[in-house]
């Protein structure tokens, strides 16, 4: 007993195969049996593709219609029967009443005549992979046909020993494994496609059906009239090659190959591909196939693999989801620099982008800070300055910004080098929006007021040129705004060379200065902790508080009294002060050796904000529970969808920073109280 889903093709059986250790049958393998309906007589071969624990262990194999009865064929040296036409009628090879029945008419006859003879031991439903074309949905069949091969193997050779041996590298690097497992596995590749567009092949056909494989129809004529010795009609094959064949002569074809031409020279073989993971096989492995068989070397030396655009909840984008994001429609909304950058401060290495517009409308708000910046500077009259020299600037605030450049510099190029573009993006985001923007235009405020000639006119001769620096820095991930901004500041002031895009990348040096580092990183820090105690503690944002620093050194109170201004100013404090012990009812915060308080009696209720911030830690703790509990649930982690449980953990680790911060300013209202 044999069983099948496709009983009409069992008129194109050419044997029935059991698998060599089943005992059932071991005494049979050898012999033959007759194909009802045909005829015809079949081998029983053992072959470790029948599976004795499925159904009754004898498979059926029709290795023209099926591609593992194609291998088990191979193996067996078995007749390849064709029953089918190209319409997906049965043909000349099936007795003549199915001759001209569609396939599925033909199943219906053949179990008909099956079962008047007596031959069907059941019929059963069953549930099984049924491949359907993609624009027609129609069933397909597996049909046997001639095509174009190209032997595969012998060319993944090459392509293989130039990645194990580095003339090409994948970055990330892991990226490679899934490279050698195609490569090393790979099978003889068809060329040849029954589309209407494409490279047609270059074969012609004489008439008795030899194939000549020509540059040309005129050189196809001369090869079939030296092989027949007289000139006759030759007809080219209408079939077209595969696309991933043509689209891997592409590093070089597009170049002007096979011609010398000096783009090729040039040009190939280029320093790096970026590329996505579902490619990898299709066109990476095929280019490096045909540049090392073609062109002797290999077509990139580098290949980026970029990440995975997913919507906001992590799922893929698809068409039938409805959760395709138009890149046209969110820049039309937001631009195309914040759509540019957000990609880019999002593409870590080997971790998918959930894009969402939320971050793309942050990263526009980016380039209006930006912008803004700008206009400071002019209103400012920040303009560039021929030979201006940044490390010759005396003043402290400048010396801290020249290093701080050199910095992000360094880390931005390091970044982009090695395609650590989340890296690059971050660091320069974080200098133009917080150090720039936040401390330094702030911090040079009083300056740019002030009365000091010399210190007003180094400011802004620095200010300028920082500018100048995030406009070359920022312009591989912002080229629209950066270049703008480069046309304009110069409407005043030293005019530019060249454009922008054409410009010099910064690779400044020695600028680095460790005292003003010190000083200007001990106002930022003591700012930016008053700020947070205030936040934490639900300081009203219009309350002025006293600072009182306890422990303070000479040094300190120097740099204290110095900044008194900007640090009441920018830490919305309305005395400082110095003394020995804390005040009581103040909140305290350790900076370095000093401890800096904040009287809040009579600012805030200890009592009701103390009761507010367990209430909120409470409210933490019971969704961390809940999170918990369903990420212990084995059933919901192995069912849900990878990217709600993906949420989850997130959402936890949320909870868990918010929790932290809660903790420490319940800390500090009972040390106040």
């Amino acid at each position: 007993v044999v069983a099948t889903t496709r009983p009409e093709t069992m008129l194109g059986d050419t044997a029935v195969a059991v698998h060599p250790e089943d005992e059932r049958y071991k005494d049979l393998i050898g012999k033959k049996v007759v194909l009802p309906l045909v005829g015809r007589e079949i081998p029983i071969v053992a072959d470790d593709y029948s599976d004795p624990k499925i159904g009754s262990g004898a498979v059926k194999i029709t290795p023209a219609h099926d591609f593992n009865d194609y291998q088990v064929g191979k193996r067996h040296n078995l007749a390849l029967v064709n029953i089918f036409d190209a319409k997906a009628q049965l043909n000349e090879n099936v007795p003549p009443h199915y001759r001209g029945l569609d396939r599925f008419v033909a199943r219906k006859q053949v179990v008909a005549d099956l079962e008047a003879l007596g031959l069907v031991d059941r019929v059963e439903p069953t549930v099984h992979a049924v491949p359907h074309a993609q624009r027609g949905n129609a069933i397909i069949e597996p049909w046997l046909t001639d095509q174009w091969y190209v032997n595969a193997a012998e060319l993944a050779k090459r392509a293989i020993a130039a990645v194990e041996d580095g003339s090409t590298k994948f970055v990330p690097k892991n990226w490679e494994k899934t490279y050698f497992e195609w490569m090393r596995n790979i099978q003889p590749w068809c060329i040849s496609r029954q589309l209407w567009w494409g490279h047609q092949i270059p074969a012609w056909y004489g008439p008795d059906g030899k194939a000549f494989v020509a540059l040309d129809e005129a050189d196809a004529l001369r090869a079939a009239s030296a092989h027949y010795h007289r000139d006759v009609a030759l007809t080219r094959d209408e079939d077209v090659l595969d696309t991933w064949f043509s689209s891997a002569l592409w590093p070089f074809s597009t170049l002007g190959w096979p011609k010398e031409m000096p783009e090729l020279a040039r040009y190939y073989p280029t320093s790096a591909l970026i590329t996505g993971f579902d490619i990898i096989f299709f066109w990476v492995a095929r280019m490096m196939m045909m540049g090392l068989h073609f062109m002797q070397e290999v077509p990139f030396h580098e290949v980026y693999i970029h990440a995975l655009v997913r919507d906001d909840k992590g799922q893929k984008m698809s068409k039938t989801k409805g959760n395709v994001m138009d890149p046209l429609d969110v820049i039309d909304q937001y631009g195309a620099d914040a759509l540019r950058f957000t990609l880019a401060a999002m593409a870590a290495q080997g971790r998918d982008i959930k894009l969402s517009t939320h971050r793309v409308e942050g990263y526009r708000n980016f380039a209006t800070k930006l912008w803004n910046a700008a206009r400071f500077a002019e209103m400012n009259e920040c303009v560039r300055q021929k030979g201006f020299d940044a490390k010759a600037v005396a003043e402290t605030l400048n010396r801290w910004i020249a290093g701080e450049v050199e910095r992000t510099a360094a880390a931005v190029t390091v970044g982009i080098e090695t395609y650590k573009f989340n890296e690059a993006a971050t660091a320069i985001y974080e200098f133009t929006w917080g150090t720039f923007c936040d401390w330094y235009l702030e911090l040079a405020k009083p300056i740019l007021n002030g009365d000091d000639e010399p210190a007003k006119a180094e400011t802004r001769a620095t200010a300028a040129w920082v500018l100048d620096q995030i406009l070359k820095l920022l312009h591989p991930f912002m080229p629209f705004i950066t270049e703008e901004l480069w046309d304009r500041l110069v409407e005043v002031g030293v005019k530019r060379e060249n454009l922008l895009c054409l410009s010099a990348w910064p690779v400044p040096t020695g600028l680095a200065d460790a005292v003003a580092d010190e000083e200007i990183g001990w106002l930022i820090n003591l700012v930016s902790e008053v700020r947070s105690v205030r936040s934490e503690m639900n300081v009203p944002a219009g309350a002025k508080t006293p600072l009182v620093m306890v422990g303070a050194s000479k040094v300190v109170r120097a740099r204290a009294e110095n900044y008194e201004e900007t640090i009441k100013r920018l830490a919305r404090i309305e005395a400082l002060s110095f003394a020995k012990v804390a005040p009581q009812g103040s909140a305290q915060i350790v900076l370095g050796e000093m401890t800096v308080a904040l009287p809040l009696a009579g600012v805030i209720d200890m009592s009701t904000e103390r009761t507010r911030l367990v209430r909120e830690i409470e409210k933490s703790r019971a969704e961390i529970k809940k999170i918990d509990a369903k990420l212990a649930n084995e059933n919901f982690v192995a069912k849900a969808p990878p990217e709600v449980v993906e949420e989850n953990r997130e959402r936890r680790a949320d909870f868990e920073a918010t929790m932290r911060k809660l903790q420490a300013a319940l800390k500090r209202v009972e040390a106040a109280a």
